[in-house]
């Protein structure tokens, strides 16, 4: 009798200890009784009622980070270009990513490739290489509502590479090079155009203090004979060149037909 009672002891003791679970401090249970959801447990240590009366399914809690394979799409401008994207999402309601989806993490990588697709789809290749902050937050956008449902919360979606056919690449550098030419033909015109009003400036404050003429000229040829060559300056005063002008204006009112004064 004795050997029996230690016998259901002992069958009773091991049978209890079955239902012992530990759930890490990352980890939840979500346990289920008779088919129906009873509650969330852990982390820690709990118990289940034993028998398959009670089954706990470990639901991990942490960020995942998935690659998604690399997808190749048509944007809205029909060019053809491959992109490799990385998700980052995690269980913020374990019930509901047991209860609402059979696999949440398959249906989310599934979910986010299609998004991927449709989003660039939606958008010009300029958009798509210039906007990235713009068209990430789209991507995350896209899937956010519908994970929602799942227990599922969505960090980050985010464009990880742009892959441009070759002849397209050819074009993209050969536009960037046009795009700089021009830039430096405008800074080119628009550094004439305050070097001639400088000089014009300059040549009005001149005018009125000849010397200044003068001053400028000995500066020039200062500069002209600092150099190795053997460049001949003749030296012509401002008189001079005034001289002739008075000279010439004379000679011209003295030709035979010239109107002269009464």
């Amino acid at each position: 009798m004795m050997e029996t009672f230690l016998i259901c002891s002992g069958v009773l003791v091991v049978v209890l200890l079955s239902g012992l679970r530990v759930a890490q401090e990352y980890q939840r249970g979500v346990v289920f009784r008779l088919g129906r959801f009873q509650t969330v447990r852990g982390p820690g240590l709990y118990w289940i009622i034993p028998l398959s009366v009670e089954r706990s399914v470990t639901i991990d809690i942490r960020t995942r980070t998935v690659s998604a394979e690399q997808q190749e799409t048509i944007t809205r401008d029909s060019v053809t270009v491959k992109l490799n994207a990385v998700l980052w999402y995690r269980v913020v309601d374990s019930a509901r990513s047991v209860i609402s989806v059979t696999d949440a993490s398959a249906a989310v990588y599934q979910l986010a490739l299609t998004s991927l697709r449709n989003i660039i789809g939606q958008h010009d290749l300029d958009e798509v290489l210039q906007e990235r902050d713009k068209i990430n937050g789209l991507l995350r956008e896209s899937i956010v509502e519908s994970t929602t449902p799942w227990g599922i919360e969505v960090e980050r979606f985010e464009m990880k590479d742009v892959e441009l056919p070759e002849a397209m690449q050819e074009v993209m550098a050969m536009q960037a090079e046009a795009i700089r030419e021009k830039r430096a033909r405008i800074i080119k015109a628009e550094a004439e155009m305050e070097a001639s009003e400088k000089l014009a400036m300059a040549a009005a404050k001149m005018s009125e203090n000849p010397a200044a003429l003068e001053l400028r000229r000995f500066q020039m040829i200062a500069e002209v004979g600092m150099e190795n060559n053997s460049t001949i300056v003749l030296m012509i005063p401002s008189d001079f060149v005034s001289l002739s002008n008075t000279l010439s204006d004379y000679l011209s009112g003295r030709r035979p037909g010239s109107s002269s004064a009464p």
